[in-house]
Order: structure tokens, then sequence, then C-alpha cells
């Protein structure tokens, strides 16, 4: 995972295109952020498992809940199902 940077022997820890490991948390819109934003997780795993979660499911459904990716970046509804189609995706 790439949670925090290698600082043996001072090699770079970030790779080009997604970090499908990170570490990220599916939350429900409008759960408030603030303060406890962490404890409002619904569930938590690496990013491509959370994607995997969402696409299974139904689709009018998916627009309920966003993923936010370690570093506080979410994903919402349209980016999550774009990046389901990526050929680089690890499907399982």
């Amino acid at each position: 995972m790439t949670d925090h940077p290698s600082t043996f022997k001072g090699d770079p820890s970030h790779g080009e295109g997604i970090e499908w490991d990170d570490r990220a948390s599916l939350h429900r819109i409008g759960d408030g952020d603030g303060v406890l934003d962490a404890a409002k997780g619904l569930r938590s795993g690496t990013f491509a498992d959370l994607i995997r979660h969402v696409m299974l499911m139904p689709a009018e459904e998916r627009g309920d809940y966003y993923i936010e990716k370690a570093g506080d970046r979410e994903y919402h509804v349209d980016e999550i199902v774009s990046l389901s189609k990526r050929d680089d995706f690890p499907r399982s």
C-alpha cells in the first residue's frame, strides 16, 4: 500500500497511474464530514475493492454513496463507473 512514502534508500514510492491498493472508505452522501468523518465510513478496504462494491449496487442506489480515498480525495458515482471500466482496473 502507498499510504506513506518509503525512506529506505530514498526511492520514490509513487508510481504512475492509479494506486488501486490505496486505503479507502465508503460514505453516504450528506453524512456531514467534520471531525468524526473517519468514523462515519460504512465500509473500508482498498480503492479497487470499494469500486467493485459500488458497482455491485443497483444503479439507482450508487449515487447515494461516494468513496473517500487516502488523502481525502472523494470519488462520486460518475467517476467510480468510469474507473471501473478502465483497462488497468483489477477485476479480481
